[in-house]
C-alpha cells in the first residue's frame, strides 16, 4: 500500500499552475496598457466556477487571511520606498483625503446606490464604505509599472493616501455591519458621534504611536546584526515578518495595523536607507507574489453569472464613484490647499480601487448580513471598472491633464515643460524684469525663490509654475526641499541672449 499524496500534489498544481499563468498574462497585458492586476483578477475569473476552469472556491476565511496579509507585504514595501522629505510633501493632503476624503466618496457613492441598487441606507453607507478608499496595491503598482513621472506633490499625495486611508474605510465597514447587525437583529445602536470619534482615534493613535516607535527600534537594531548589508535577502524576510507581526499586535489592541506598517516603512527608510535598499529587491518580490495571490484569490470567488443580474445597476455606481463621487470629494478636500484644477482632475481619476474594496466586502459575509452577495458583487465590478478604465489610462490622462515632468535625457520635453533659460534661484525678479523687459511685480525685491513661494502659497515642488507678466517661471530643480534653478519660457524666445542675469 502506498501513501497517496494527491491532497498535496493537486491543490499545489492548482495554484502554482493559476500564479504561473497570470504572472505570464500581466507581462503581455502591460504590453498593451493594462495593468498586472487586471491580470490576476481575470484569471482567477477565468479559473472559477463560471469559466474554463471550473472551480469551486468560495473560502471566504482563507481568502481574507491572505488578503490582508498581503496588504500587510504591499504596505510594508510602499512604506520602505517613500522617502521623508516626499512624505512631508504629500502628508496634509493626504491626510484630508484619506479621513474626510473617504466619507465623502461613501456619501456619494450610498446615494447612488439607493437610487440604483435600491438598498437600505444602512446597506448602501456600507457600500460606499467598501469601495470608498484607494487601494495601495494598485496605486503603488501601477505607478511603478505605467512609467509616468508626475511632480513630487500629485505622487506624493496619491501614493501617502492609499497607504493611510485603509484604516477609515476598515472603521466605515465595521462600524456599518455593527449597525446592520442590530438593526437586522431588532436591537437598538448605542453609536453615538462622541464614540464614533473617540474609537476613530484609537485606531489612528495606536497606529502611529507603534508604527513610528517599532520604526525607530528597528532602526537601531538592524545596523548592530553582523555582516548586515551582505544579507538583504534575509534583512527582506526578517522586514517582512516584523511587519506581520506588528500589523497583529497593533490590531489585536484595536489599533489601525495598516497604518502602523505604513508607518513602519517610513520611519525606517528614513534611519537606515542604506540597509533598506539591500533588501528592497528581495521585498519587491514578496509584494509581487502577495498581488498574485490576493488578486487570484479574489477572482476565484466571483461568480459572473450572479453579477449579471445587476450588472447595468453596479455599472452606474461605478460611473457615479469614478466621475462624480471621488471628483466632488477631491475637489472639496484639496481647493482649499490651493491645488489647481489639473492636479485635482489627475489626484480625482487616479483614485484606483482594487484588493481593499474586495477585502472589504468578504466582512459582510464573515457577519452573515442578508445583503452582502449583492455588496461583494457590486464591489468587484467596481474595482474592475477601475482597472479597466483607470488603469489603462494614467499615462494618456497624465499627459491630458499635463502633470508629466520629463526625463533628464529628453531634451525636447525638458524645454518644453521648462523653457529655454535657466536662472539662479537667487536671482532678483526686479534684475529678472529689467533683463527680459517684463512688468515687475509689487514684491519684485524678493529673489526668484521666494517669491515663487509666496505667489503659490504652498510648499515648491519642481513642475511648479507661475506666469509673470508675458512670461512663465517653473521650478526646475531642488536640492533638500530648497529650490536651486528655475525655469524661464518666453512666449517667443526664438533669439538668443548674449548674457544671463544669474
Amino acid at each position: 500500500m502506498t501513501l497517496n499524496l494527491d491532497f498535496l500534489s493537486l491543490p499545489l498544481l492548482a495554484a502554482s499552475a493559476l500564479i504561473f499563468v497570470s504572472v505570464l498574462a500581466g507581462v503581455f497585458s502591460t504590453r498593451v496598457g493594462f495593468s498586472f492586476l487586471l491580470a490576476f483578477l481575470l484569471t482567477g475569473i477565468f479559473a472559477g466556477v463560471d469559466g474554463p476552469g471550473g472551480l469551486d472556491f468560495d473560502d471566504y476565511r482563507l481568502s481574507f487571511w491572505v488578503g490582508n496579509i498581503a496588504l500587510v507585504i504591499i504596505l510594508l514595501d510602499g512604506g520602505l520606498r517613500t522617502h521623508y522629505p516626499t512624505f512631508r510633501t504629500g502628508l496634509k493632503p493626504a491626510l484630508v483625503l484619506a479621513s474626510l476624503g473617504v466619507i465623502l466618496t461613501a456619501a456619494f457613492t450610498a446615494l447612488a446606490a439607493v437610487l440604483l441598487l435600491d438598498l437600505s441606507w444602512t446597506s448602501a453607507f456600507l457600500l460606499g464604505a467598501v469601495v470608498g478608499s484607494t487601494d495601495a496595491a494598485a496605486v503603488f503598482s501601477l505607478l511603478k509599472t505605467s512609467d509616468v513621472q508626475l511632480n513630487e506633490r500629485i505622487s506624493a499625495t496619491l501614493e501617502i493616501e492609499s497607504g493611510i486611508n485603509d484604516p477609515m474605510a476598515v472603521y466605515l465597514t465595521l462600524t456599518l455591519i455593527g449597525l446592520s447587525t442590530a438593526a437586522a437583529a431588532g436591537a437598538p445602536s448605542d453609536l453615538t458621534l462622541t464614540i464614533f470619534a473617540t474609537s476613530l482615534i484609537q485606531q489612528f493613535f495606536w497606529g502611529g504611536l507603534l508604527g513610528i516607535g517599532m520604526g525607530r527600534i528597528f532602526a537601531l537594531l538592524l545596523p548592530r546584526l553582523p555582516k548586515i548589508q551582505e544579507i538583504g535577502s534575509v534583512i527582506a524576510l526578517l522586514l517582512a515578518m516584523a511587519g506581520l507581526v506588528l500589523f497583529a499586535f497593533t490590531t489585536w489592541i484595536e489599533g489601525s495595523g495598516f497604518l502602523a506598517v505604513y508607518l513602519f516603512g517610513i520611519v525606517l527608510n528614513r534611519r537606515a536607507p542604506e540597509i533598506v535598499k539591500s533588501a528592497l529587491f528581495a521585498l519587491d518580490g514578496y509584494a509581487w507574489l502577495s498581488q498574485a495571490l490576493m488578486f487570484v484569490l479574489l477572482g476565484l470567488l466571483v461568480t459572473p453569472s450572479e453579477i449579471a443580474g445587476t450588472i447595468w445597476s453596479a455599472l452606474g455606481v461605478a460611473a457615479v464613484l469614478m466621475f462624480v463621487a471621488r471628483p466632488l470629494a477631491v475637489c472639496i478636500c484639496l481647493y482649499p490647499l490651493r491645488f489647481s484644477h489639473k492636479e485635482i482632475a489627475y489626484i480625482s481619476w487616479v483614485g484606483l480601487r482594487g484588493a481593499v474594496p474586495i477585502v472589504l466586502a468578504i466582512f459582510p459575509f464573515m457577519a452573515d448580513l442578508p445583503e452582502a452577495r449583492i455588496i461583494f458583487n457590486v464591489a468587484f465590478v467596481v474595482v474592475l471598472t477601475s482597472l479597466v478604465l483607470q488603469g489603462s489610462t494614467i499615462s494618456w490622462f497624465a499627459r491630458r491633464m499635463g502633470v508629466l515632468l520629463p526625463a533628464h535625457d529628453d531634451t525636447t520635453g525638458v524645454r518644453a515643460t521648462f523653457g529655454d533659460f535657466t536662472l539662479q534661484a537667487n536671482v532678483s525678479i526686479a534684475d529678472l524684469c529689467n533683463f527680459y523687459s517684463l512688468k515687475a511685480p509689487a514684491d519684485a525685491d524678493l529673489c526668484v525663490d521666494r517669491w515663487l513661494a509666496n505667489a503659490v502659497k504652498r510648499p515648491l515642488v519642481v513642475g511648479d509654475r507661475v506666469p509673470l507678466d508675458y512670461a512663465e517661471l517653473s521650478v526646475r530643480s531642488m536640492v533638500d526641499g530648497e529650490v536651486t534653478t528655475v525655469g524661464l519660457k518666453l512666449p517667443l524666445a526664438t533669439e538668443e541672449v548674449q548674457q544671463d542675469p544669474a
